[in-house]
């Protein structure tokens, strides 16, 4: 695979033997050649956990102290008062049945999906389109809720849902690369110690197996974490 220039750059940059302190993989990312963009900056952490037994399954949300520097599109499935509220909040599309019918035809231009209990029924049925995706609402996220105008305000705001995917890595954004170093430092510490809080109980050995940061244009940097 052929790389661009600028990444070649910013991989001499980088010591691939090494594992960086969160300061010091911080100080990497900001000393990167710059792209054209404000690039995001993500971090993927590969779990022992397996994710074939659903109660090693790694589930949940998180506000980060620092927010992440872009806009959250959200939906949500609701009815009359319910819906509307969710629109006063910020929800790109809120409805029911007509919003059920709409994603069922293939349309998944947005980054959160959120449910009333009384939804999920129809939104059950959509299991083919968004699960794939990790947009299926689900009661361990957050997303089935009967509050629903405040749900769309947490997630308009900044709110992360996680999950382990097929081979047991969460990954999720946690900055822009424009964010000072200290407020890049405070959201990777406080990822790092959400995913050591939910280690499943049945989870056996080593639970974090390694942990990557890294910028949308730019090489991996393998971070300390015990």
């Amino acid at each position: 695979m052929k790389r661009s220039k600028r990444y070649e750059a910013a991989a001499k940059t980088v010591d691939r033997t090494k594992t960086y302190t969160v300061e010091e993989a911080v100080a990497a990312i900001k000393a990167l050649p710059a792209a054209k963009f404000d690039e995001t900056v993500e971090i993927v952490f590969h779990l022992g956990v397996d994710p074939k037994k659903p109660e090693q399954a790694v589930r949940g949300t998180i506000s980060l102290p620092k927010g992440i520097g872009r806009s959250v599109r959200v939906i949500a499935f609701a009815e009359g008062e319910q819906a509307a509220l969710a629109k006063a909040a910020g929800a790109e599309e809120a409805g029911g049945q007509e919003l059920v019918d709409r994603v069922a035809k293939g349309w998944t231009d947005f980054d959160v999906a959120i449910a009333t209990p009384g939804m999920m029924r129809a939104v059950g049925r959509l299991g083919r389109v968004l699960g794939p995706k990790g947009l299926m609402p689900s009661p361990k996220s957050g997303t089935v809720t009967d509050n629903v105008e405040a749900a769309v305000r947490e997630f308009k705001a900044g709110k992360l849902e996680y999950r382990t995917d097929a081979g047991g890595n969460v990954a999720a954004p946690v900055g822009k690369r424009s964010f000072s170093a200290e407020d890049l430092k405070a959201n990777i510490e406080a990822f790092i110690e959400r995913i050591r809080q939910v280690k499943p109980a049945s989870a056996k050995g080593r639970y974090i197996l390694g942990v990557t940061v890294t910028t949308t244009m730019g090489p991996g940097i393998r971070l300390a974490v015990s």
